[in-house]
């Protein structure tokens, strides 16, 4: 029987904890040596999963992170594997405290407090300089496409290197809504923040003609500087697809002589909108990626700038701590009130808010929302609560904030972009291969192992906390000056790949016609 110290194998989050997490396979038979003695593992347990370090009776609440994850299914010994087979869902009412545990963050010394943005001179910043072919509804997407495929490939944009690209914002509405319903109002609200993004130097507005979003709504009230390069178009209007494709082309290479003129400038941290989300997670997802993006998000706020969470499904069980957090009972209660509306939300397309996690991950060690929840909202760090958004709102107080997005990835990211953030970080355990355009997105791994097996696709490696190679915050620092490198014109993976225009997807609320 192979002997072995639990700290050399798994890691304790909390001493009160009921389980460790593995940081190696464990074989059955191995016997571990912990503060209190020996336990013997029961089964082989998987790296990243649950091992029970006492013993936990039927129906009791097993701990995590000194937090419930769930309750026993079944009676569990010391050194057994916790996971689905004997680990379901704990419904218990949690104490919902307001502005308890609020935290103003430090900023520390050596960490950059500028970076190189582009001015819009009208108080936006934007981290890139795209041309975006915004649409109205479906119907025009596959022009828009067209059009932007025109600029798309090696050699095409040499002539302008301050345009970081031309990209169509194709969807799959804009017609068959309800007026003045839900629906229309949140794709409107998404599209109008689209096309106001700091992100973009010049935009052509591309319609069908006839369809209940018309183009002029995409624009019109926005404010947008005077020398901000605009057109718009219809397909109808303009004699077809081939003609619009022809003439779209046209207005594009006539913007680019005008939006390559954008120069990057020194800009103060502060005007960074940062937007946190994951993706694929796993048993270390809480461990390693998620805190050390918490804490420099915590950074940035502390040097005045803006930190978003989101995925409202994904901080279901986890509410507590976020709302002990905010700045007053109202932003609390919003967040709350987000929730109830989520799960009547649910419950009327017959699934409940303990669907998650996923298939993956379970694979990965995650056994239930709560579980799932508490690791994500590591990634909001330890700042007050200063806003809560509904999706694709304006995001306009500083500070830490969240919006409320699904927890499906692309749509999600898409709602906090069309708030205006400006760099995106995407922690997964699992390996996702997300990019998003304008906005660049940094991706952290949670694990080693993964990191290894799919370097070309990620960023950074926070696996090396588990490893023991580095400590949280110094991969916080790693991933706080990636921020600041990427909003200065450092491309991510993503971008070297030209991966980001089909991860665009607005978020479909009700009934089409």
């Amino acid at each position: 029987m192979a002997t072995t110290r639990l700290t050399d194998v798994a890691l304790l989050l909390r001493p009160d904890d009921d389980v460790a997490i593995t940081t190696s396979d464990l074989v059955a038979g191995t016997e571990l040596i912990t503060d209190d003695g020996t336990l013997v593992v029961a089964v082989d347990v998987p790296r990243g999963h649950k091992l029970a370090v006492r013993a936990i009776r039927e129906g009791e609440q097993v701990h995590k992170y000194g937090q419930s994850i769930g309750l026993a299914t079944a009676p569990v010994a010391a050194g057994d594997h916790v996971h689905s087979h004997n680990l379901g869902m704990d419904t218990s009412d949690r104490a919902h405290e307001f502005g308890t545990a609020r935290v103003v963050p430090t900023f520390p010394e050596g960490l950059p407090r500028t970076f190189l943005g582009y001015d819009r001179g009208d108080g936006r910043i934007g981290t890139r300089n795209y041309i975006g072919v915004i649409t109205s509804v479906n119907c025009s997407a596959s022009t828009a496409k067209l059009i932007a495929d025109q600029f798309r490939g090696m050699g095409t944009l040499d002539e302008y290197p301050s345009v970081d690209g031309v990209m169509a914002l194709a969807h799959t509405s804009g017609c068959g809504l309800v007026s003045g319903s839900d629906g229309a109002d949140l794709l409107l609200r998404t599209l109008r923040g689209y096309a106001r993004h700091p992100n973009f130097g010049g935009l052509l507005v591309l319609g069908l003609g006839c369809e209940m979003l018309p183009v002029t709504s995409l624009v019109e009230g926005l404010g947008l500087p005077e020398g901000m390069h605009i057109e718009s178009m219809t397909i109808q209007d303009t004699g077809g697809v081939r003609a619009t494709v022809r003439a779209g082309v046209e207005k594009i290479r006539e913007m680019l002589p005008v939006v390559n003129e954008a120069r990057r400038t020194p800009q103060d941290v502060s005007e960074l909108v940062l937007a946190t989300n994951c993706g694929g997670s796993d048993g270390y997802s809480g461990i390693t990626a998620n805190p050390a993006l918490g804490l420099a998000g915590d950074w940035l706020v502390a040097a005045g700038g803006t930190s978003v969470l989101a995925e409202t499904p994904e901080v279901y069980g986890a509410e507590h701590l976020l709302t002990r957090r905010a700045v007053s009972p109202e932003v609390g209660q919003k967040l709350l009130d987000r929730l109830e509306w989520w799960k009547d939300y649910t419950a009327a397309g017959g699934g409940t808010m303990d669907n998650n996690p996923s298939p993956g991950n379970k694979a990965g060690g995650l056994t239930t929302i709560l579980e799932k929840s508490l690791g994500a909202v590591a990634k909001g760090g330890s700042a007050e609560m200063a806003a809560v958004y509904e999706y694709a709102e304006p995001i306009t107080t500083k500070g830490f904030g969240f919006m409320d997005t699904p927890g499906y990835d692309p749509v999600s990211v898409t709602g906090l972009v069309a708030g205006g953030s400006t760099v995106v970080v995407f922690t997964t355990g699992r390996g996702s291969v997300f990019g998003c355009k304008p906005t660049p997105s940094i991706k952290v791994a949670t694990n080693t192992p993964m990191y290894d097996r799919m370097a070309e696709d990620m960023d950074i490696n926070a696996g090396r906390i588990v490893d023991g190679t580095a400590t949280l915050e110094q991969v916080a620092r790693e991933i706080y000056e990636r921020i600041v490198a990427v909003a200065s014109g450092e491309q991510t993976v993503s971008e070297e790949m030209d991966i980001g225009q089909e991860e665009f997807i607005p978020w479909q609320l009700g009934a089409v016609t």
